[in-house]
């Protein structure tokens, strides 16, 4: 079968020329019939196409081509707009397709992002504050009088210090 493959080039050589085919080919061909049919399938389409006439014109398309011609020759010059819109409004519509493409393509990223509330792309966002958490716990101690009260007496008297053990009895460290 692979050599088959090789020889299909060499058909059509043969088929214009059998004495200049070399004797490997005219040899494949009589031993290998998918390539015997296949020259005479080859050999059936060139004399159907021999057999073949091509119509003859119209009298008279010469004449009117070279009326076309003249016609064309004697127009005044368009406009590029006018160009331009013939060649969109009644060329083929294969140029729109990528037109069409790129516009379905912003539409749905700015759908896409009005719906998410991607609005202010423009703006950025606030930076959060390192010290945040130590500001906010400063304004919250100073905002609890009872507890600013109980830190000032246990740093003006450092001998009252709280013992770790909440059962002792000893007086002295409670």
């Amino acid at each position: 079968m692979n050599k088959c493959t090789a020889m299909e080039t060499k058909l059509a050589d043969m088929l214009l020329d059998p004495e200049a085919a070399p004797a490997k080919v005219k040899t494949h061909v009589g031993e290998c019939e998918s390539c015997r049919r296949e020259l005479e399938n080859l050999r059936a389409t060139m004399s159907a196409m021999d057999a073949w006439t091509a119509p003859e014109p119209s009298p008279y398309f010469m004449t009117r081509l070279g009326a076309r011609m003249r016609e064309e020759r004697e127009a005044p010059q368009q406009s590029w707009f006018q160009r331009l819109r013939a060649r969109y409004a009644y060329g083929p519509p294969m140029h729109a397709r990528p037109l069409a493409a790129m516009a379905l393509t912003v539409m749905l990223l700015v759908g896409g992002g009005a719906y998410l509330g991607v609005t202010n792309i423009e703006q950025p966002l606030p930076k959060p504050d390192a010290n945040a958490a130590v500001v906010h716990d400063l304004q919250t101690l100073d905002s609890n009088a009872q507890v600013l009260d109980q830190l000032e007496a246990i740093s003006d008297n450092p001998n009252d210090a709280i013992s770790d053990d909440p059962n002792s009895d000893d007086p002295q460290t409670q």
